[in-house]
């Protein structure tokens, strides 16, 4: 690989890395923006992954929770919408830009619940290869305490929220979180709407299991779904369908150079994403930071010999 490719990866990867580690927000000049979807349904949006919330008289279900820097302000903009108490934080998966304000709302109280995967990474200290991170483990009040296997319901404020778990796909502890009446799915890290996903490798993650994801959650969804991100803004079934395609398209043009005994610099340089780059690789994982990713994923299945710069 050239210098030049390999200083424009290594930004890449270093700017995720800021992202997932909460060095780059300036926490005091964040503003929590929030968008009602349905009755009694809102999206939190701030600096880390998308924040859904079920208000109504039962209390505040949350679905992730944001950094922990920024629990005073997702609170401020909960009591906007309801004076209710928050009552349940569901996490979607192990990352800290989603399971921050655990320990916050825990302390307080809060029942966190998660699959049973997100609490075994939580417990542990964990390294994402990709970025270089190490992620100690979570203090006592911040891990889950009900976790489970295959799914859960919670049947609050006139709803039923069904969460279940998927196939290894961003990580191994990934859950689509289903609001049946009022017709929103929170999908996580599953769905980054508009851009180039991070998929954990290290922690269960699988190209693979992404495309399935997408799939699962597009035999759910109808064309008035509301569909959450976990980054990105609010979507419908369109936009989701369009990033499983690109995912699709994406594995189908670098697994073959990956099992032919490509180098990672080979597969960068013959731009197998050229077309998709515009629309996609605009947003905090740039182009060869995310074919890095897909050619790793199954490099690693042929061999590490083939991974090797």
């Amino acid at each position: 690989m050239s210098a030049q490719r390999c200083r424009s990866a290594s930004t890449a990867i270093f700017a995720l890395a800021s992202f997932a580690t909460a060095q780059g927000p300036d926490f005091a000049k964040v503003q929590i923006a929030t968008e009602k979807l349905a009755e009694g349904v809102y999206m939190l949006k701030g600096a880390g992954g998308n924040v859904g919330v079920s208000a109504g008289a039962d209390g505040v279900f949350l679905v992730d929770d944001e950094y922990a820097p920024l629990t005073p302000k997702v609170e401020a903009a909960i009591a906007a919408v309801s004076d209710k108490p928050i009552r349940f934080v569901f996490n979607t998966h192990w990352h800290p830009d989603h399971t921050g304000g655990n320990e916050n709302l825990g302390k307080a109280g809060v029942l966190i619940v998660a699959h049973d995967n997100v609490r075994t990474r939580m417990t542990v200290e964990e390294f994402i290869k990709a970025l270089g991170m190490k992620v100690p483990p979570s203090p006592k009040a911040a891990l889950p305490v009900v976790t489970f296997n295959d799914a859960v319901t919670f049947h609050l404020n006139g709803d039923e929220i069904h969460a279940f778990h998927v196939p290894p796909a961003h990580t191994d502890g990934d859950s689509i979180v289903h609001f049946r009446k009022a017709n929103v799915v929170h999908m996580g890290d599953l769905y980054f709407n508009g851009m180039y996903p991070f998929i954990d490798l290290g922690t269960g993650g699988s190209v693979d299991g992404m495309i399935g994801a997408a799939d699962h959650a597009l035999s759910l969804v109808d064309a008035n779904t509301r569909i959450i991100p976990g980054h990105g803004a609010v979507s419908g079934r369109g936009e989701l369908a369009a990033f499983r395609d690109m995912l699709v398209m994406a594995r189908d043009r670098i697994k073959p150079m990956a099992a032919s005994g490509k180098r990672l610099e080979q597969v960068i340089a013959a731009k197998p994403t050229r077309d998709l780059d515009e629309k996609w690789g605009k947003g905090f994982l740039k182009p060869e930071a995310f074919v890095e990713i897909v050619y790793t994923d199954f490099a690693n299945r042929v061999g590490p010999r083939r991974s090797k710069r």
